[in-house]
């Protein structure tokens, strides 16, 4: 009778516990190989360098001589307005300026002939062979040509600088490209009208492909953890595989909100001679906190923290789970660095199947310590 309540227990005991000790533990192996600690984030990519070239006169877009996907160099023609309304503008301007001219050179002559006949008046004055008023008419007659040509000639100057202006809206009908690079779009079409009274009216952008920026939207809660220069890299849905290497160059200190959500851009510049990475591409962005190479690694939940703050884990020695100090380093969402306290090859407790299998109901072999 004896025997069968005993046995009884010890089955009892069994459904309870598990069959052994090292059965009732969830465990994994101290492993040793190359860890990363990162900020990640989104981001798109674009060029480094582009120009939104724009009409700074108003007009039916006459010509466009390249397409998106050309490459031009600086001072190259790219589109050109009408130009007939400003030409004609042109031709009056300089019309009045000539003309302006012809008075000057008039008014100059006659200035001419005002001072001969004034010289003359003062001569017979002396001789008492004219009247004091005749001698005065002449000097104001004289003084007067002057100020008609320094009239004349403030007209000149002024209708110089309209002459210029108009000239400028002239060559403005020509559109040239104010830095080489490659035609990325065009906003405006050949035949419509471009109006530009208020602001220059964009037609289409260039764009230098030679070096591209990933700006990146970083939460608030990581932001502070970023620095210039910082080491980055990050991956393209297009080419998982490939990691592209850089510094982080700006932080810029105003943010944007989306969803509530605080982000702040970070600028990181990458050479890209070979053109792989194109316009608005999506970029998974890891900011490289610290990284070690050829080291020891337990997964997350093996190590635990005492009321001290002290980290530590549960080592199998002999089928049991035992308490060991150690020391950690680097952190990311998968694994701990472990700096000492532990050996590679070691097992480390990650879990307990008793809790799993009873529905989280904590009960735990006796002994875990």
């Amino acid at each position: 009778m004896a025997a069968v309540v005993l046995l009884a227990l010890w089955f009892g005991y069994q459904s309870l516990y598990g069959g052994s000790d090292t059965a009732s533990y969830q465990t994994a192996t101290v492993t040793r190989g190359d860890m990363e600690q990162t900020v990640t984030a989104l981001g798109s990519i674009q060029p480094k360098d582009y120009v939104d070239v724009g009409a700074q006169v108003s007009g039916q877009l006459q010509h466009v001589y390249v397409e998106i996907g050309d490459t031009v160099k600086k001072d190259q023609l790219l589109a050109e307005i009408d130009p007939s309304v400003y030409e004609s503008e042109v031709e009056a301007a300089q019309a009045r300026l000539d003309n302006l001219k012809a008075q000057l050179a008039g008014e100059q002559a006659t200035y001419k002939l005002k001072q001969i006949q004034y010289r003359r008046y003062v001569n017979l004055r002396k001789q008492d062979a004219v009247s004091q008023d005749t001698l005065d008419q002449a000097r104001a007659e004289m003084e007067l040509s002057a100020a008609q040509i320094k009239a004349y000639t403030a007209q000149i100057a002024e209708q110089r600088s309209t002459l210029k202006g108009d000239e400028a809206n002239l060559g403005y009908t020509k559109i040239y490209a104010p830095m080489s690079g490659t035609v990325v779009s065009q906003t405006t079409l050949e035949g419509q009208t471009v109006v530009s009274s208020q602001s220059a009216t964009e037609i289409m952008r260039v764009a230098n492909l030679d070096t591209m920026t990933v700006e990146a939207e970083v939460a608030e809660a990581d932001v502070n953890k970023l620095s210039v220069d910082m080491p980055v890299y990050f991956t393209t849905l297009g080419m998982t595989g490939t990691r592209w290497r850089s510094t982080v160059r700006q932080i810029k200190p105003t943010p944007t909100t989306e969803n509530d959500v605080v982000l702040y851009t970070v600028l990181i510049d990458i050479p890209n001679p070979d053109r792989k990475l194109m316009i608005d591409m999506t970029a998974q962005v890891f900011f490289l906190l610290g990284e070690a190479k050829d080291t020891l690694m337990v997964p997350v939940a093996a190590v635990k923290t005492d009321a001290d703050g002290a980290p530590y884990a549960m080592v199998m020695r002999n089928g049991r789970p035992v308490r060991q100090t150690v020391e950690t380093g680097l952190k990311n969402r998968v694994s701990y660095q472990i700096e000492s306290g532990l050996s590679e090859g070691d097992k480390v407790v990650t879990g307990s199947l008793n809790a799993a299998s009873n529905n989280g109901s904590g009960r735990r072999r006796p002994g875990f310590l």
